[in-house]
């Protein structure tokens, strides 16, 4: 049949219809006038003729079907039913369309995450060939190198095509305007060839362009380009002053470009480091690009055996140090990678809930629609017909559901983007674009339409397991509520099985991680955090070089902020307690000879108040005096950590550091937590910020009233000693603790995977009374014969109840088991809680079976109050 006829049949259906019937209608007359011509009467001809064709309302149906257009047209009759099915049943269509909304919402919105930061490739040059490098030591294999290591890797190694170095920092940008502080970093030479960027603006640093005494020459990022100098072509030769040093601006870096581990940095300037360096001074970080055919676990073991000989020249500097390349993925994603697995996972075990409750729904609807399809079936319909029927009213239920699913989505991932701190989000440029307009990516649309034809699936299959083909008549005779209820109880409960247990990993998960931020929130600090704000200082004024400078501009400050009205005490520090873990400084015991590991400990500069400004307790001997500047014996302090470690079972008083020079240890103080809140103590060392020779650019005062308040008066007294200093983080420090990043992970995995867990409680809960409340709709005769052979009303509640309650257990008990494996698998997010918690499983799985009495309570009441009179006359 030619296409033209194909169409034109599309339009004219009824035609078409005659034309069939008169064929079939000729093919039995020739047929009967060939049994007559064998001897039959009319009569019998005639109706061997039918018997022999079949039904004619099949074998039209089948002859329509061969016809692709008219098939088509067949499908939009079956689409056009499915909307009046819809319709008729608004209850049900409401409830599954939003069930299902809730799981695809849930679901894609946390895959944009992890899309965004985990699956789609960093915006570089074959990045599965770049590595991030690191210094071990004994506390921990992520250490920064020194920029002589640095120096001796890049010269020694034969596994890299490229090996950089950089570093973040905050430059204070001078103009005519005044003063301000800008986000900046100091790359290598080859920093951005490694990575394979090229400015779209101008050029890139050249060769020998890091060195000590080359020409100071800067980047703008495409931000700043835009920002601070209007997107202008001349901005190329022109000069910056940063940190009171003339750069030469000699190119504008692409507009996609981003570097997370140097947060949003306006300013990329070259390293100009000194060959005299110290060694010791470990602050630099390091990218690196395999060469071709030279595996990762090569190139660690050429790097390690390059650390070893370098730890051997200099044991002072890097004795212990070793090395570790890892992908540089690992070092942008950071912490973040273990929080998105999980609620991935999560938001998958809340689709599994969704559907299974929808595929439930659909279920219940099977078994009241066994008659329709019994007579349908009677009346001619084949199998395929009514199987593409149930799968076209499957996949309207699923459209709707997935395209409300993804509005939901887009604003999911905008409420999730708002969760997020502005601060920690410059971190994070990965996920610059998420949630905002309408418009998903193409992984977000390919995985949306895998929900979609999953959807499909399920909801077909469900309604199709339950039509039992070629049986038309036991359907017809099944249609009623009796014998339909037994095969529904067996699908059913294992269906509320599968729920709760979901629902009791979920619940679980969410507890366990509630409590690690209950742990976290509540872990000691060493500190006493109310009342105290925090600004950070930075001097712009090249006269505050000198170590007398500083030490004069931290006592002007500290003197100026004091007589701010309910101000108790004021430390000057040269960083905050509770923020990133510092770096570690290798030492010796003067007199102890060292063997194995090297003695390393975390340095910190603070000045004599800083103790009693955060409350920390002196465990032995005194703190530190205000005169002891660098006319004055060496002095330290250390915590209760480091004594126990490197001096157990004696006095760590009077015992010397080997530093340059040697430090007198004078008092012990109770551990204070400098790193992360989700660390353990480390040991540390607190030496007088009057004999360093960097400035404290930390400013910590004590309020009797609220510290917040204080906030605005300190930044007022710190610009008047000097207009030129620049002060910003404004906060205060229990803001800031609740604030970090440690912080933030933990509450917000707790708070999301709790949200699922809310849903799956709903929804678990919804099913299991679906379920019950169903099985006694259908069990009515059964229970009214009981009833009618005297069984008590208590008695028949508490048949169902029984029935309910096996099912609440068996998926409890299944739940805990799934749960404690789950646990396992996130061990990286809890915090002072195993994932075997016994308390958060017996209140998780009390609280679930509590919910499933409530939710079995209503249909064994109604089961209760049937009158026997009535159920039998019904039936």
């Amino acid at each position: 049949m030619s296409i033209f006829r194909r169409i034109t049949n599309l339009f004219s259906r009824a035609k078409v219809d005659r034309e069939i019937k008169r064929e079939l209608a000729a093919h039995i007359e020739m047929r009967g006038e060939d049994n007559q011509a064998r001897g039959m009467s009319a009569q019998e001809a005639r109706r061997d003729a039918l018997l022999r064709f079949g039904n004619p309302a099949a074998i039209q149906e089948r002859t329509a079907e061969a016809d692709a257009a008219l098939w088509l047209e067949s499908l939009w009759s079956d689409l056009c039913y499915a909307g009046r099915q819809l319709r008729k049943n608004p209850g049900f269509a409401f409830t599954a369309i939003v069930v299902l909304a809730l799981g695809v919402g849930a679901s894609v919105a946390i895959f944009a995450f992890v899309d965004a930061v985990l699956i789609k490739p960093l915006p570089y040059r074959d990045p599965a060939r770049l590595m991030a490098l690191y210094e071990s030591t004994p506390s921990g294999p992520h250490f920064h190198l020194s920029y002589l290591d640095y120096l001796d890797w890049k010269k020694q190694n034969r596994s890299f095509a490229a090996l950089e170095a950089y570093d973040n920092t905050t430059l204070v940008l001078g103009a005519a305007s005044g003063v301000m502080q800008v986000d900046g970093a100091s790359v290598s030479d080859g920093f951005f060839r490694a990575l394979g960027v090229q400015p779209t603006l101008g050029r890139d640093f050249v060769t020998g362009e890091d060195g000590q005494s080359a020409p100071r020459t800067a980047m703008l990022s495409y931000a700043a380009w835009q920002k601070r100098y209007g997107g202008a072509t001349g901005v190329l030769g022109a000069t910056v002053n940063l940190d009171n040093n003339t750069y030469t601006i000699v190119g504008v870096l692409p507009k996609g470009f981003h570097f997370a581990p140097v947060e949003d940095a306006e300013f990329w300037t070259t390293l100009h480091r000194s060959m005299k360096e110290d060694r010791g001074e470990h602050g630099l970080s390091a990218i690196a690009r395999l060469r071709d055919g030279v595996t990762i676990e090569a190139a660690r073991g050429e790097l390690k055996v390059i650390q070893g000989e370098i730890a051997r020249r200099y044991p002072d500097a890097d004795d212990g140090r070793g090395a570790t390349v890892a992908p540089l993925t690992d070092a942008i994603v950071g912490n973040f990678r273990p929080i998105l697995l999980v609620l991935l996972a999560g938001a998958a075990l809340l689709l599994v809930i969704a559907c299974v409750n929808v595929a439930s729904l659909l279920l219940v609807r099977a078994e009241s629609r066994q008659r329709e399809m019994a007579l349908r079936g009677a009346l001619g319909a084949s199998r395929a017909r009514l199987m593409r029927q149930l799968v076209t009213e499957g996949a309207a239920l699923a459209s709707l559901g997935c395209v409300l699913g993804l509005g939901a989505s887009v604003w999911a991932m905008r409420l999730l983007m708002r969760l997020v701190p502005m601060e920690m989000r410059k971190g994070m440029p990965y996920l610059d674009g998420l949630g905002n307009g309408w418009g998903l990516n193409a992984h977000e649309m390919l995985f949306a339409a895998a929900l979609a034809v999953l959807a499909v699936t399920v909801f077909s299959v469900a309604p199709m397991a339950r039509l039992r083909m070629g049986r038309f008549s036991e359907g017809m005779a099944e249609g009623g509520r009796g014998a339909a209820g037994r095969t529904w109880r067996r699908l059913g409960a294992n269906l509320v099985v599968l729920e709760l247990t979901t629902a009791m990993v979920l619940l679980v998960g969410a507890g366990l991680l509630a409590k690690s931020l209950y742990r976290l929130l509540h872990t000691e600090t060493g500190i006493e955090a109310k009342h105290v704000a925090v600004v950070r200082v930075t001097a712009a004024e090249a006269g505050y070089g000198s170590p007398a400078r500083i030490v004069a501009l931290a006592r002007q400050i500290s003197e100026r902020v004091k007589q701010l009205p309910g101000v108790e005490r004021v430390s000057v520090a040269h960083s905050l307690p509770v923020g990133n873990r510092g770096g570690n400084t290798a030492f010796d015991i003067v007199g102890r000879p060292r063997h194995g590991d090297p003695f390393e400990a975390n340095q910190r500069q603070v000045d004599a108040e800083y103790f009693r400004t955060l409350g920390a307790r002196l465990l032995q001997g005194r703190y530190f005096r205000a005169d002891e500047d660098l006319s004055k014996p060496r002095v330290a302090i250390v915590n209760a950590a480091l004594a126990a470690k490197y001096f157990p079972g004696e006095d760590a008083l009077g015992k010397r550091l080997q530093f340059d020079p040697a430090l007198e240890i004078v008092g012990v103080v109770a551990d204070v937590k400098e790193g992360p809140l989700d660390e353990a103590m480390r040991p540390a060392i607190y030496t007088p910020l009057a004999q360093g020779s960097e400035w404290g650019s930390v400013v910590m005062a004590r309020s009797t009233g609220d510290p917040a308040a204080l906030l605005t008066e300190m930044t007022e007294a710190i610009h008047g000693v000097d207009r030129g200093l620049l002060v910003a983080g404004a906060q205060t420090l229990q803001d800031r603790i609740a604030e970090s990043q440690a912080s933030y992970l933990h509450r917000a995995s707790a708070a999301l995977v709790g949200g699922f867990a809310g849903l799956a409680l709903i929804l678990s809960v919804v099913g299991l009374y679906g379920v019950i409340a169903y099985s006694v709709a259908q069990r009515t005769r059964e229970i009214g014969v009981r009833m009618a052979l005297g069984a008590q009303r208590g008695t028949v509640a508490g048949m169902v109840l029984r029935e309910a309650g096996w099912l609440a257990v068996i998926g409890i008990g299944l739940g805990m088991a799934s749960a404690v494996g789950a646990a396992s698998l996130m061990r990286s997010l809890l915090f002072g809680v195993s994932s075997w918690d016994v308390s958060t499983l017996l209140a998780v799985g009390g609280v679930l079976a509590m919910a499933a009495l409530l939710a079995s309570w209503l249909p064994a009441r109604r089961a209760a109050s049937v009158n026997p009179v009535e159920a039998l006359r019904a039936e």
